[in-house]
């Protein structure tokens, strides 16, 4: 099944979320704010600060107020275009995708918090497509969300997304219709303190990917289809071990099917091979004797089943292990790297050969600088951090987490030659950073504690057999919407009742983690492992109708979100 005819078919529900929302919330959501001009790039006032300048010393509160008031009247005005076209993946191997102004990933959009983003996206795809702002609290009718919050913008013409950034941090933008994420379809966007309190001396944005479009004429619709067809893949596991591993009794001799990833007929591409065994690596045998061959995909990390698409590819900035992207460096300099996973269904470990990590930001919020070894990103996360450069020639790796092969780019800071693809840096398994929980927010970004005024129960379903997964044994709805009231603080509970991790989003807000005495790490996307739960804070603080999903593309798109609505 193509993706256009997965779009198709989903479009139909999704027109009835706008005469749901209404009669759930009431009508009062922001008006649309959609155009077709063609604009031109251009900047009023004075430019925001260079990327990775030192910390200045702070002004005065009345020379600060003064330089707000007028970030606020700054409008950053650029045009973007969707449009099909080659891509170079590295090494000789090109695929036909979907991209924004034939760039992979597109091309870096920075604002400095404050200012205003009129972004114009002109669709030359041959399917209707929307821009979401991940991890961004913009008004409703500019969250990209086709028939809910905007109609989707047709092949062949324009819409202006038009909103105040508010909050400095690492953000991307990327598709909310069907599985166009899994194409070339993402972005990052970079939002500049204007009151950096940091010091640092380069910056290097570091955008991670799986890669499956256009690889010997597969496309992801292709994948889905597979996957809701029940198609035998990876890691023949009886029914007494999945039970077994779960720790409840059997019920039944029954085999089920196969619970690894879809086998495309490919192997890894030939910069990946199988990984070595390490701390949270899956000991699981791979099955055959070659490319293409089913394995169970499991990491101890994520509590067991990884994935469900083994990829041909992994990238780092658009590029595979055997040609990858390369940074330079002076020794002794310090880099704020900015981690966003981009991917559609693959979680990674990353680390940086021979350096520490002392991470600084989560989804795009300060935390208090924990320092760790590597760390794993579920999709959709970010995660900024600081290093500083020794001599050298240094690998970093981001590792498909319980899967073949991974990803690499290069931090050169001498003239020795390149890592190979194979290199995997001992700082990959010591240390890792699982889960934000670890983190503790800054005090400028803490939610204040207070007793919540309601509490909102959420429980992902399904499964992998039938690949049924939902809400609350249910799939996505448009006329089901869990209503709250402005200016509430939720207690959002999310119990994860699935044999399998979920990367969960929740549009349009952050939220804290919910700990004993005090709120944790301000984020928009978390890991939910396997029959646990998370719980977290939420302040009802921007009206509208609001998508909360898994962000795995293959477990939305087959309806495992819900909606969220207040006005």
């Amino acid at each position: 099944m193509s993706t256009q005819e997965q779009t198709t078919r989903t479009f139909p529900a999704r027109r009835a979320v706008l005469r749901a929302g209404i009669a759930a919330v009431g009508s009062g959501l922001p008006a649309g704010c959609g155009g077709s001009a063609r604009e031109t790039e251009r900047r009023d006032g004075a430019p925001g600060p260079a990327p990775g300048r030192s910390a200045q010393a702070p002004d005065s509160d009345e020379a600060a107020s003064q330089r707000r008031t007028s970030l606020e009247r700054r409008t950053r005005e650029l045009t973007l275009t969707a449009t099909t076209g080659m891509v170079d993946l590295g090494a000789g191997r090109t695929v036909r995708t979907w991209t924004y102004g034939e760039e992979l990933p597109g091309r870096e959009v920075r604002v400095t918090a404050g200012d205003t983003l009129r972004l114009t996206l002109n669709n030359d795809l041959p399917d209707a497509t929307t821009v979401h702002w991940h991890g961004v609290a913009v008004h409703n009718d500019m969250d990209g969300v086709p028939n809910v919050t905007q109609p989707p913008i047709r092949a062949g013409e324009s819409f202006t997304y038009r909103f105040r950034v508010p909050h400095p941090g690492t953000y991307w933008f990327h598709p909310h219709l069907g599985l166009q994420l899994d194409r070339g379809l993402y972005a990052p966007l970079i939002v500049d303190d204007p009151d950096e309190p940091l010091s640092y001396d380069r910056e290097w944005v570091i955008v991670l990917d799986d890669w499956i479009d256009g690889v010997d004429g597969l496309s992801p619709g292709d994948v889905f289809a597979r996957l809701r067809k029940g198609r035998p893949a990876a890691g023949h596991a009886t029914a007494q071990e999945h039970q077994a591993r779960r720790g409840a009794p059997e019920r039944s001799a029954r085999p089920l099917r196969p619970r690894g990833g879809v086998d495309t007929g490919y192997g890894p591409g030939r910069d990946q091979g199988p990984e070595p065994h390490g701390h949270g690596m899956s000991t699981t045998p791979y099955e055959g004797k070659g490319p293409g061959t089913d394995r169970l995909m499991r990491s101890d990390l994520l509590g067991g089943h990884t994935g469900d698409v083994d990829y041909p590819y992994y990238l780092v900035n658009g590029r595979t292990s055997a040609d990858p992207s390369q940074f330079r460096a002076r020794p002794g300099e310090r880099i704020r790297l900015r981690i966003i996973n981009a991917a559609a269904e693959t979680p990674f470990r990353v680390a940086l050969g021979g350096h520490r990590l002392t991470i600084t930001h989560s989804d795009g919020f300060p935390v208090q600088h924990h320092k760790v070894d590597s760390l794993l990103l579920g999709m959709a996360e970010r995660y900024d951090a600081l290093v500083t450069v020794k001599g050298g020639v240094f690998p970093f790796t981001a590792l498909a987490e319980g899967k073949r092969g991974a990803g690499m780019a290069v931090l050169r800071a001498g003239t020795a030659a390149a890592p190979e693809p194979s290199a995997r840096p001992a700082e990959l398994y010591r240390n890792v950073l699982v889960s934000a929980r670890r983190l503790r927010p800054h005090e400028s970004v803490a939610l204040e504690r207070r007793r919540p005024d309601r509490q909102l129960k959420i429980t992902l379903t399904g499964g992998m057999e039938n690949f049924d997964w939902g809400i609350d044994h249910r799939p996505y709805s448009p006329d089901r919407i869990h209503t709250i009231e402005r200016g509430e603080r939720v207690r959002l509970v999310v119990v994860n009742a699935t044999d399998m991790w979920h990367p969960v989003h929740l549009h349009g807000h952050t939220y804290g983690l919910a700990g004993v005495d005090s709120l944790g790490a301000r984020k928009d996307t978390s890991v939910v492992l396997p029959h646990r739960k998370l719980v977290c804070d939420v302040d009802a603080d921007n009206p509208g109708l609001w998508m909360l999903h898994c962000h795995n593309v293959y477990h939305s798109e087959s309806g495992m979100m819900t909606t969220l609505g207040y006005r």
